[in-house]
């Protein structure tokens, strides 16, 4: 790999990072980046997500004061997001890519839309909440739906992103800066079973891994600074809107 395609992959990883840390778009700028510098799809694919594993420690860094106190969410979102990653490595190393890009759009879409209308579903589970005698909590449906998106992390975590974002945003009482700071390590958890399976079972390009890692881990860093400082709505609105973009991006694509 030239000099070229190392500085390549460094500047989509920082791209990448700082995306994914928002709104979980980081394959919108990596995996591109990878098939640029000439990797084969399948082996771009993998080594996209091993080098993704770099978001969520970056990410971790950067979102220090939102995870403070979160331990026990964190324990149950890392169990689902590790069952889903399980699933989606399986699913990715058996399926074929046809199949995901007929689905991923439409997850991406559904994601943006829920965030769309995030403040209307959080006062139905809060009015929900109080007729029933108690407070409004993730539950059951909760791990569930982390299953069921991290099962497509592995393929475009652009798809999985927005969706964990959405669920948690409109889950959890919090500020979205703590859900969102919480759909990065669960994005991790994910991706990081995802890359162990991949690493013993796929083809990874090791050299381009490590140049797309170490811009993801600056621009994730950072990333969890910007979703602090600016405001809640117009953030959200605009990530749900850049959600719908590529979504109708993939489904032109796809056609």
């Amino acid at each position: 790999m030239d000099v070229t395609s190392v500085a390549l992959l460094s500047g989509a990883g920082v791209a990448a990072g700082l995306a994914s840390s928002v709104a979980g778009l980081a394959s919108l700028f990596s995996y591109p980046a990878l098939l640029a510098a000439g990797l084969p799809p399948l082996t771009a694919n993998m080594t996209n997500t091993v080098a993704m594993l770099a978001t969520t420690l970056g990410a971790a860094g950067g979102s220090r004061h939102e995870l403070r106190g979160q331990g026990r969410r964190l324990a149950k979102i890392v169990a689902a997001a590790t069952v889903g990653g399980s699933a989606g490595a399986a699913l990715l190393l058996t399926t074929p890519a046809d199949t995901f890009e007929l689905v991923v759009p439409w997850l991406i879409a559904l994601g943006s839309v829920l965030l769309l209308l995030r403040d209307r579903l959080r006062h139905a589970a809060d009015v929900r909440a109080a007729r029933q005698g108690r407070e409004r909590s993730p539950g059951a449906g909760f791990a569930a739906s982390f299953i069921a998106v991290t099962i497509y992390s592995g393929y475009f975590g652009a798809g999985a992103g927005i969706m964990m974002l959405a669920v948690l945003s409109i889950s959890l009482p919090d500020r979205l800066p703590v859900a969102n700071a919480l759909k990065n390590i669960a994005s991790g958890a994910a991706n990081g079973t995802a890359a162990v399976a991949f690493a013993i079972l796929a083809p990874v390009n090791w050299t381009a891994a490590v140049s797309l890692a170490a811009g993801s881990f600056v621009g994730a860093w950072l990333g969890p600074m910007v979703v602090r400082r600016l405001p809640e709505r117009p953030l959200r609105v605009a990530i749900a809107l850049a959600g719908l973009g590529l979504a109708a991006h993939l489904l032109v694509q796809s056609l």
